[in-house]
């Protein structure tokens, strides 16, 4: 009996330590980062982009059933607005679950916009949820866009 009350009191101890603040882990805005992009040099209008951005989400939230919402925004740096894109679900639309994963985005017909024979680009993409959060913005690798 005497062994058991030392015992207990260093397992209360141990017990009572202060967990770390997971507040962030715990935001209902997704967020993503930048995995790939490949070819990162193309021919304008000949070659297509994919872009993989990795996700997570603490609710499952992202995407959309309807294909004239938009999930997805990119912005070309040369260009002063974005494009956006229809994402479909990525988890079951009636659940509340923690998602993690990647996302393939394939662009094409890119082309050179001014009169040279090759330009530098890059890409910023950010997506959105259900209850219209919005993620981190993150930066693609440079893109080269040259005339064949």
């Amino acid at each position: 009996m005497k062994t058991f009350y030392p015992i207990l009191i260093c397992l209360f101890i141990l017990g009572c330590t202060k967990q770390e603040d997971s507040s962030e882990e715990l935001t209902p805005e997704p967020k993503i980062y930048f995995v790939s992009l490949s070819p990162d040099t193309i021919i304008d209008f000949k070659n297509s982009i994919t872009l993989t951005i990795g996700y997570s989400d603490n609710n499952g939230d992202l995407g959309f059933d309807n294909p004239d919402e938009y999930a997805l925004w990119v912005k070309d740096s040369r260009l002063d607005s974005a494009d956006y894109y229809h994402v479909p679900p990525l988890a079951p639309t009636n659940h509340s679950l923690v998602i993690k994963g990647s996302l393939d985005i394939v662009l094409n017909s890119i082309f050179i916009l001014g009169n040279g024979q090759e330009e530098r680009m890059t890409l910023s993409i950010k997506i959105k949820d259900r209850a219209n959060h919005w993620s981190n913005i993150v930066h693609s690798t440079p893109i080269t866009i040259r005339k064949e």
